[in-house]
């Protein structure tokens, strides 16, 4: 039962109206019902606040550390492009630190995620098509995050980057395996594993840094040139 439900059935059971004290305690308890519907709408708008903001300033930090760099952004900043009182920001988000962490974290679990989500194929070199497809599927539309994902790394927090850098070798891995499969089955040529690895994925993620949605290729035209690049570096 509500505080208000409560006032009103304890008025009428012992005389609010005829008794002064009663009265001033019913008046109490309303009163008090009243503060605290109050408070939980408040609580409730302030929440749904922060669900529309939160986003708002991590879509306004990306923007700017991807234009301007890291270094060069402060949280005033940050606050202009959102909308919101220098101090405010602070209500989402503890340090310019943590901004930048969180949009690395939110690039690597989300290609994580949607890499497998996909169903492998079974032999080395359909799994190599694949994982290069993807990649640059992935990457071409998300310039701003892959170049803070790249570039920025140098400005993370030794423990930051030590989450980063597991995330992305986690991605690394399954290329890793791929090339020491096709290698085994004499389909692929890598003296070092580890170096291919990483060559091939600098090669599929610099897609970003000319790409652009009104030149003269297609995404899927990008696509299928740099599997056949990746192809050739690798074949038997």
């Amino acid at each position: 039962m509500s505080v208000l439900p409560a006032a009103f059935a304890l008025g009428k059971g012992i005389g609010c109206a005829m008794q002064p004290r009663s009265a001033l305690l019913c008046r109490f308890l309303y009163d008090l019902n009243i503060c605290s519907v109050s408070v939980v709408r408040m609580a409730r708008t302030a929440g749904s606040h922060s669900d529309i903001t939160g986003p708002r300033v991590l879509d306004a930090a990306l923007r700017l550390f991807a234009q301007h760099g890291f270094a060069a952004v402060s949280m005033r900043q940050i606050a202009r492009e959102v909308g919101v009182q220098a101090g405010a920001l602070y209500n989402y988000t503890p340090d310019k630190q943590t901004l930048l962490f969180d949009l690395m974290r939110r690039h690597m679990e989300d290609l994580l995620e949607q890499r497998q989500d996909r169903l492998s194929a079974a032999d080395p070199l359909s799994r190599l098509e694949d994982f290069a497809r993807f990649h640059i599927r992935y990457h071409l539309n998300r310039p701003d995050e892959v170049f803070i994902a790249y570039m920025e790394l140098r400005n993370l927090t030794e423990e930051n980057f030590a989450t980063i850098e597991e995330l992305r070798r986690r991605y690394e891995a399954e290329l890793e395996e791929i090339l020491r499969d096709g290698v085994a089955a004499g389909l692929f040529v890598a003296n070092d594993i580890r170096i291919t690895t990483m060559a091939v994925i600098a090669m599929l993620t610099g897609v970003t840094t000319w790409y652009r949605p009104s030149g003269r290729l297609s995404g899927d035209e990008v696509e299928l040139l740099y599997w056949d690049m990746v192809r050739k570096s690798v074949s038997a």
